[in-house]
């Protein structure tokens, strides 16, 4: 049946798609049954492609503290000297150190009843980059690479996925190099090799790419498809970058030093001022970073937790509030999906070493924005935060609530290496409260 909302729509480079709005035509005429799966599959990206959706996560390698962050427990045996402040909303309490966060709760929503069962650092950061466990057998790509070949405009000449401050955890996986994830160590500069090589024009260079691939024809005939796919992939990215008129997204020079210095003057606090710019440029999912602050290491504070953390929130908050407060000014939260999270949180007890230990039993994550309804808080914890007291949240519904925010299927299925159909998200419900 046809649907009602058949105008031709603009998608993020503001492109109408003619071919899309008569392939939407043809199925409403002929219907999707008569389609292939992988026709159907096509289609079914082209729509997303076109509702301008993007996202960016903050990830906070090591775990932190639910009890130094938003899951205050002041006063308790298990809540050591962390005072909790208030925020711009009644009722919602974070704990200090959260002084921006706090201003701007109204955007800002706290799921404080996530849950897991992975508490070792490599496939906890895996599960909560994939939603997937581990597996000998297939390579689950992350929610990077995922958001980008669902929502990413295949034309577009920047990288769909984009991840600053360090590779994610788990890359694109079977979904090849296509949606692998461009690594931008330093916020502050230049991509390294974005030039183009010396003496060599723009068509002096499509000459270069187009030999390369000639030579690489014969070794693909002898069976090295897989590889030349991949390496192709690999250097039509690069190529397109490099003759980018939008590589300028990259370059934080642009920026007033007011707004620069509101987000901070650290890599962390640069790294999201480039994440907002590049989503703002049209760039799919931004992956930034908390490694390395300031001498502190990152979240994983087995000893000195309270002032390592201080250290931390100190580098990350004002970030993460000029962050949601930017994006909110130039038009772009509702479209954006902003993602606060650790692989898990820390145990209630406190250690000799003044230390928290891994704790995926309860931790908290915050979203803003992709139609979330800020300025409340989901599930709770009990009194000294052992455990979950309402609404528990597993990976699988976080991810399931990420889809739904960007409006993708999370049934839907890929094909992996091993030829098995690989559902995006397996199991778990969105968490509807959340959205307006």
């Amino acid at each position: 049946m046809l649907t009602n909302d058949l105008h031709v729509r603009m998608n993020r480079d503001g492109v109408t798609s003619r071919r899309s709005f008569l392939r939407h035509v043809a199925i409403g005429a002929a219907g999707v049954t008569t389609l292939s799966w992988m026709d159907a599959m096509r289609v079914q990206a082209d729509e997303l492609r076109k509702r301008g959706m993007a996202c960016i996560l903050l990830f906070m390698p090591g775990g932190p503290s639910q009890f130094e962050t938003f899951d205050p427990k002041p006063g308790t045996e298990t809540g050591g000297p962390t005072k909790a402040i208030d925020t711009a909303v009644p009722g919602i309490a974070i704990a200090e150190g959260w002084t921006n966060v706090a201003k701007q709760m109204k955007d800002l929503a706290i799921i404080r009843s996530m849950t897991s069962k992975e508490g070792n650092h490599q496939r906890a950061q895996y599960t909560l980059h994939t939603g997937y466990t581990p597996s000998g057998s297939v390579k689950y790509p992350s929610l990077g690479a995922l958001v980008a070949s669902e929502l990413g405009n295949p034309s577009f000449d920047l990288p769909h996925f984009v991840s600053i401050g360090g590779r994610d955890a788990a890359g694109s996986g079977f979904l090849g190099m296509s949606y692998a994830p461009f690594v931008v160590n330093d916020p502050n500069r230049m991509p390294n090799n974005v030039e183009l090589p010396a003496g060599a024009d723009a068509k002096r260079f499509n000459r270069r790419l187009q030999l390369m691939s000639r030579l690489e024809e014969d070794f693909a005939r002898s069976g090295g498809q897989a590889r030349v796919a991949d390496h192709k992939a690999l250097y039509e990215s690069a190529s397109q970058l490099v003759l980018s008129p939008r590589l300028k997204a990259f370059d934080l020079s642009d920026e007033k030093d007011a707004l620069r210095d509101r987000y901070g003057r650290t890599p962390f606090g640069q790294g999201c001022l480039l994440a907002r710019r590049l989503v703002e440029a049209g760039v799919t999912f931004v992956e930034v970073q908390s490694t390395g602050v300031m001498g502190a290491g990152n979240w994983d504070t087995h000893e000195n937790n309270f002032e390592r953390v201080k250290t931390l929130a100190g580098v990350v908050d004002p970030a993460l509030a000029s962050l949601v407060a930017d994006l909110k000014e130039r038009g772009l939260l509702e479209t954006t999906l902003v993602i606060w999270m650790g692989e898990f949180g820390r145990t209630p007890n406190i250690n000799a070493r003044t230390g928290r230990d891994h704790y995926p039993r309860a931790f908290n994550v915050l979203l803003a924005g992709g139609g979330i309804r800020g300025g409340q808080v989901y599930g709770s914890t009990d009194k000294l935060g052992r455990g979950v007291a309402e609404n528990p949240v597993t990976v699988q519904d976080l991810f399931s609530t990420f889809c739904h925010a960007l409006k993708i299927n999370p049934q839907k299925e890929n094909m992996s290496g091993v030829g098995r159909p690989i559902k995006i998200v397996d199991g778990g419900s969105p968490i509807k409260p959340l959205f307006s």
